[in-house]
């Protein structure tokens, strides 16, 4: 068996199995919330109301249910666009219409994606304006709606276009480490963007103001302080305009930290529990994890890049997915399409280990929390938040493992409650 029939085959195996699991997560998740959605757990029966526990299992099953035709559009995607010839016919036909060079491999990739984001973009409309305003989380308007796309649009194009180019002239000309220049350059372009988007790139969405609570102001400033944290400046982000869920978060680096609070936060929190959660989001600068995501997902770049960097040179790579690639050369922007297509494929089999990981910094974030504030800040908190964001008290344990970056409420909580 040859290596080109030999990755059609795992290609075909692999995808097999991404969809079946990917399926059975699914329904697993959905017999399960369904299976307890006639009563609040025991441990929640004071604080929970029936109503708000049914409403959290509606929303996580509808979800769960569009998310079904999800996974198979993407799977038909996929095949679609290698094994059934999509990628091959849309390279073809720009190569007759532009000949080969560096215009038609841009030309490549801004039509991939651009075709890739109108094929999701009905179950994207159907998410916004069916699901999530169905429950009434959906607070941006069709025009809004429309202005943030172009936006999004548009700043993709600004941005991306020159380090897409970047990277192919790299590919082309950087020789047989052309990888890892790649990869120096990619970090420090996610450094730059990180660095620009509190005052370039996040303001063109939404609107900043500094918090005008002066009790609460004090409150966040006396806890940076006896932890030791600087930040630039705190903030209230208008995330009502878009959405009733809400979220507090850190942007910048360094001494520019800002602390931002969406507005629907401030609504649905005392100053004490906003306190505790200002806490939580400090654990994970106390523990180091964002520098610690950081390495991991500069350390996987680089070997994502090293492993296209192989099988860029292999014709089996693209025969065996569907492509005739140019014998001429110029074959770059092919390679990095295939590559971004089927990489997914494969990693969802890894994904327990970075949500266990991701889960564990939670924790981890949570006890620092209740160092810093009083315990029962940070549970009431909590409790509120998955409330108001209806995040279903009950979600099956193997979805969880896949999926869940956050533990389930349960879990955290009891965890305090221990602690």
């Amino acid at each position: 068996m040859n290596a080109s029939l030999t990755l059609t085959l795992t290609l075909v195996l692999a995808l097999m199995a991404h969809v079946t699991l990917k399926f059975w997560l699914n329904t697993r998740q959905v017999r399960h919330v369904a299976r307890h959605r006639a009563a609040v757990p025991v441990t929640y029966a004071e604080t929970v109301s029936l109503a708000d526990h049914q409403k959290a299992a509606d929303y996580t099953l509808a979800k769960a249910r569009l998310s079904q035709i999800d996974i198979a559009l993407d799977a038909a995607v996929l095949m679609g666009w290698t094994l059934l010839g999509g990628l091959d016919a849309l390279n073809q036909l720009l190569l007759g219409w532009m000949g080969s060079g560096m215009a038609q491999q841009i030309a490549l990739v801004l039509v991939f994606s651009l075709v890739g984001g109108a094929i999701g973009l009905p179950l994207s409309l159907v998410q916004t304006f069916g699901v999530e305003q169905r429950f009434g989380f959906n607070k941006i308007t069709p025009g809004l709606w429309l202005a943030d796309m172009a936006k999004g649009l548009a700043l993709g194009l600004v941005l991306g276009m020159p380090i897409l180019w970047v990277l192919l002239w790299l590919m082309q000309t950087g020789g047989e480490w052309w990888w890892l220049w790649a990869w120096g350059v990619l970090v420090g372009w996610q450094l730059f963007l990180m660095a620009i988007a509190p005052n370039v790139i996040m303001p063109l969405f939404n609107k900043f103001s500094p918090l005008d609570d002066e009790s609460l102001k004090a409150r966040v400033q006396a806890l940076m302080q006896r932890s030791g944290f600087t930040a630039k400046g705190f903030f209230v982000m208008d995330g009502s305009r878009r959405s009733a869920h809400s979220n507090a978060f850190f942007t910048g680096f360094g001494a520019s930290k800002r602390v931002v609070f969406f507005d629907t936060l401030l609504k649905q929190l005392s100053p004490a529990e906003m306190e505790a959660v200002l806490a939580h989001e400090l654990g994970h600068f106390k523990h180091k994890h964002i520098l610690k995501m950081m390495a991991t997902s500069f350390s996987l770049m680089l070997a994502g890049l090293a492993l296209l960097g192989w099988l860029a040179q292999q014709v089996w790579f693209y025969t065996g997915l569907g492509v005739m690639p140019n014998l001429e050369g110029g074959n770059d922007a092919l390679a990095l399409v295939l590559f971004m297509l089927v990489t997914p494929v494969f990693t969802l089999f890894v994904a327990p280990v970075s949500s266990w990981r991701s889960r564990q910094q939670e924790f981890e974030a949570d006890a620092y929390a209740v160092s810093q504030t009083p315990g029962k800040d940070l549970s009431s908190a909590l409790l509120k938040l998955y409330q108001d964001n209806a995040a279903t008290l009950t979600p099956d344990p193997m979805y969880v493992k896949f999926y869940y970056s956050h533990p389930p409420a349960s879990e955290r909580l009891l965890r305090m409650r221990t602690a």
